[in-house]
């Protein structure tokens, strides 16, 4: 499944913080800060998921894409290098880099997390796309749909809007933007039929830095509760993220 396709024009002050905070996200670039916690509140994906796949979806209007893999939530893997022959897109996922000469600590839980990348110059999103996944030891092809709606073009700048794709029939990975150190936190997720509703935590003191990056939320729903073959209506609420967005 894709996502939805939402017009806004990108201002410029938005152009030169991101620049600013090393954050663009360049053709088949790596997207610095791109992840979320999703073991942050409910909504995760249940235990009976094959934690060996890997899974994708398509972000940002056709310009981005997700890779969603198991293990810690604190340690989320980075997209590094990116290439694509015609619609086949290779892209390498890399641990996170520790703090100076440190390396990272990661917590011991299972988790599915989101990693996000740009699409290369020359894909077409409206066409599938194979993607071949290497990770550490790991490779697998994920297989995109193309999104006859999408009117994003590879490699052009982002319109710093909400989106989300399908990664499985019950879970979604909700990109957003904003600062890089005030993560969006999860209080609940409830869906129904062709329409859902998450709910972000909202913390009025929390000191929130200036950048602009792309953050990725994991959002799973109850086997069976909801339709991902029909334009699925997700309603954004706290968290300084009301609104809706379409996903196809």
């Amino acid at each position: 499944m894709t996502p939805t396709r939402l017009a806004s024009a990108a201002s410029s002050a938005l152009v030169a913080v991101l620049l600013l905070a090393g954050c663009t996200v360049g053709p088949g670039g790596a997207a610095p800060h791109s992840t979320s916690d999703p073991s942050s509140g409910p909504g995760n994906a249940g235990s009976g998921e094959d934690h060996d796949d890997i899974e994708g979806a398509l972000l940002d209007d056709g310009r981005m894409f997700a890779v969603v893999t198991w293990g810690s939530s604190t340690c989320v893997p980075q997209v590094d290098q990116v290439t694509a022959e015609g619609q086949t897109v290779t892209a390498t996922l890399v641990e996170p880099e520790g703090d100076g000469a440190t390396e990272k600590a990661c917590t011991a839980d299972l988790a599915p997390r989101a990693s996000i990348g740009a699409l290369p110059e020359g894909v077409d999103p409206t066409k599938d796309i194979e993607l071949r996944i290497t990770y550490g030891d790991m490779t697998d092809d994920v297989d995109l749909d193309g999104d006859p709606d999408a009117s994003g073009t590879p490699g052009t700048p982002t319109e710093y809007l909400p989106s989300a794709g399908w990664f499985d029939d019950s879970g979604l990975v909700l990109l957003t933007w904003g600062s890089s150190t005030c993560l969006p936190v999860v209080e609940s997720v409830e869906g129904s039929g062709d329409a859902g509703t998450v709910t972000f935590a909202t913390d009025g003191n929390q000191v929130c830095t200036m950048d602009m990056v792309p953050r990725a939320t994991i959002l799973a729903f109850g086997d069976d509760t909801v339709d991902d073959d029909k334009t699925f209506t997700l309603t954004l609420v706290g968290g300084g993220l009301d609104g809706t967005v379409e996903v196809r």
